[in-house]
């Protein structure tokens, strides 16, 4: 995707953007996981969703790593040698339509395995192989500073939660709903926002 198709997005037409990402890109191979890219997302939307959270953190769960489609920088790698920024790539396209907790959710979802990592030392027991070699590229656990700053965000429940469905998203064994069981739940919240700004 380039910078003019982003141009053209409207909250018409974004839950078909992203539809269409999952169509064409989403049987990619997610970072040496057993899952592919789709099917780690929808894995933790269904993991939120299973959980009752509100529609919000379930799309957020769902759309957590859109980034990874959109980035300039390309898809992460275990051969990387430094980090893409995915994060930031999925958060600035979904800025325009989507309220702020969906995209701190998105935003901040790597930034949350850092201060997981340094506040609660059982979560890096979770993290799978890709998932280790990744925050050694995204700068390790959080320092103390960090960790002060990070937990100044209104958001940082949920967004911790997005992180939990994040990790939960990489069962080979798992079948989930399709992303158009979940496009509806999307056009709510986009429609939601647009009203409100």
């Amino acid at each position: 995707m380039t910078s003019q198709n982003f141009e053209t997005l409207s909250s018409a037409n974004i839950v078909s953007f992203l539809s269409d990402i999952f169509t064409r890109r989403g049987s990619e191979e997610y970072l040496g996981e057993p899952v592919t890219m789709a099917e780690h997302m929808l894995q933790g939307a269904h993991f939120a969703e299973k959980a009752n959270e509100p529609e919000a953190i379930i799309v957020s769960a769902l759309l957590h790593d859109i980034g990874h489609f959109v980035s300039e920088f390309g898809t992460f790698s275990m051969d990387d040698i430094k980090d893409r920024l995915h994060e930031e790539a999925g958060a600035e396209v979904l800025e325009r339509f989507f309220p702020k907790i969906v995209t701190d959710c998105v935003r901040y979802h790597v930034a949350a395995k850092r201060y997981l990592c340094a506040t609660r030392p059982e979560y890096f027991s979770r993290l799978s192989q890709a998932s280790v070699h990744s925050l050694h590229l995204q700068g390790g656990p959080m320092t103390a500073d960090e960790v002060a700053a990070f937990e100044q965000n209104p958001n940082l429940k949920q967004i911790i939660k997005v992180r939990y469905y994040d990790e939960a998203g990489k069962r080979s064994d798992l079948k989930t709903k399709s992303f158009s069981y979940y496009s509806p739940m999307i056009q709510r919240i986009v429609d939601a926002h647009v009203e409100n700004t």
